[in-house]
């Protein structure tokens, strides 16, 4: 019998951990998780293997000790964007948090990667009574390579106070006489009291699980849109003093957000669903850093149901794919001249395209509100910095961001089932590592009978 099971090993369930061994509490705990340990986590396209995805069982690049946190390790702080983390427990203590995850972060080693601000109080004030915002927060990025070396740590100190379970994927939970009965395919597990905390890769099965206690979900949000590269000299007054710049706009129709800021770094594919995107390589995974940057435009939209909203995204990026992982590239003049980009115009482009995409015309690829994002970011960019977007940027469809429905639980993320916690991403309410860290922290502290700050 345990005390917490833990499914899912993401930050939101480290930092649960983590924060519940603090106190000499002598909780007994059960981390179960349906990828592999830290050490095991391969990716074959990480790993110079494959150029291509060759769709794992268990994907080790979203699976595993470290879930999506293994990836990029940008911890934002801030309650701008992210998540909602703040209006469901308050603004100040959600900042009081995330100033706890990095600070347990930094204890781990993390503080040899700086931590800087976006803050631009010019640029700010050049924004006032405008339909944009330039949004500030604190970073920690520690990048692929330091993130895994931090994770890895992290278990290392784990692994002999908490009952790990790997490769082990939860099919049915229920409750019977106040204890949880958690099964697998060949055994059963008994907790006083379960935290889900599956992240974005929990999907459906996490639904399941909802559906055991009748839960249902509220609504469910997804973001598309067109990922940019451009020469990095274009955002050099907004970024001389930060490594990037997260610009809103905002009027009746949509709100356009610029996401994952990438200086000197490379588009490269994103495999996930069985779907192929437009993402962004941070430079210092790269052995050659270019001179542009890259960033996406995404546009949230929501839907009832997760059905829907998985429906809406695929069909247009299965439309793109054409099932052989299709990317389409075109340069700005020629969207703005409603044309498809020829290779003479790619030869002749003063920015090269990092990622090999095929030429098209993404008036004729994508929803028109995904392109009017872009161009009204692209509007808010000149009036910032005073300067014309060159028309030989180049731009690519589509980049996606998927969430999971909001689950309502109670102000210490419990559920209307007694002892059924929900945390993380699969909460609906983070969509940060800081943010998801900082709800394991949170939930661990009341677990405990800390007070909140």
């Amino acid at each position: 019998m345990y005390d917490i099971a833990i499914v899912g090993s993401g930050v939101s369930g480290i930092f649960l951990a983590y924060t519940l061994l603090q106190e000499e509490s002598n909780i007994n705990i059960l981390m179960i998780e349906r990828g592999r340990k830290f050490i095991e986590r391969i990716c074959p396209i990480e790993n110079g293997g494959s150029a291509e995805c060759v769709h794992c069982t268990i994907c080790n690049k979203t699976q595993g000790f470290g879930g999506m946190g293994r990836s990029e390790g940008k911890y934002n702080y801030t309650n701008d964007f992210g998540g909602e983390i703040g209006k469901k427990i308050g603004e100040k203590c959600a900042i009081n948090l995330m100033e706890d995850v990095d600070e347990i972060l930094c204890f781990f080693g993390a503080d040899k990667a700086p931590l800087y601000s976006t803050e631009n109080e010019e640029f700010k004030i050049k924004s006032k009574g405008n339909n944009y915002t330039l949004l500030t927060t604190k970073v920690r990025h520690l990048g692929t390579t330091f993130s895994r070396e931090i994770l890895n740590k992290m278990y290392l100190y784990l692994k002999d106070k908490v009952q790990f379970k790997f490769e082990t994927d939860i099919i049915s939970i229920n409750k019977v006489n106040s204890v949880f009965k958690l099964r697998d395919i060949d055994n059963v597990f008994y907790s006083k009291n379960v935290v889900l905390a599956t992240g974005i890769s929990g999907g459906k099965q996490f639904l399941e699980y909802c559906k055991c206690f009748n839960i249902k979900p509220n609504s469910e949000r997804v973001d598309l849109g067109v990922r940019v590269e451009m020469s990095k000299a274009q955002l050099g007054s907004i970024l001389k003093n930060s490594f990037e710049a997260k610009i809103k706009y905002k009027c009746s129709e949509f709100e356009a957000t610029t996401y994952c800021m990438n200086p000197k770094g490379k588009v490269i594919k994103k495999y996930q669903e069985g779907l192929v995107m437009a993402d962004g390589q941070n430079y210092i995974e790269t052995d050659k850093p270019s001179l542009n940057i890259n960033f996406s435009v995404f546009i949230p939209k929501y839907f009832d149901c997760y059905n829907e909203a998985r429906k809406y995204a695929r069909d247009i990026i299965e439309s793109i794919n054409k099932g052989k992982g299709r990317i389409v590239v075109q340069r700005y003049e020629d969207l703005l001249q409603g044309r498809v980009t020829t290779k003479h115009d790619f030869n002749k482009n003063t920015i090269k395209p990092s990622l090999q995409g095929e030429a098209g015309n993404l008036y004729n690829e994508i929803p028109k509100i995904y392109i009017d994002g872009l161009l009204k970011i692209f509007e808010s960019i000149e009036n910032i910095t005073g300067n014309k977007i060159s028309r030989d940027t180049l731009l690519y469809g589509i980049d996606a961001k998927f969430y999971e429905p909001q689950i309502s639980t109670d102000e210490y993320f419990e559920t209307k089932q007694k002892g059924l916690y929900v945390i993380g991403d699969c909460s609906g309410i983070t969509y940060s590592l800081s943010q998801a860290a900082g709800s394991g922290i949170y939930l661990g502290n009341h677990i405990l009978g800390i007070r909140d700050k």
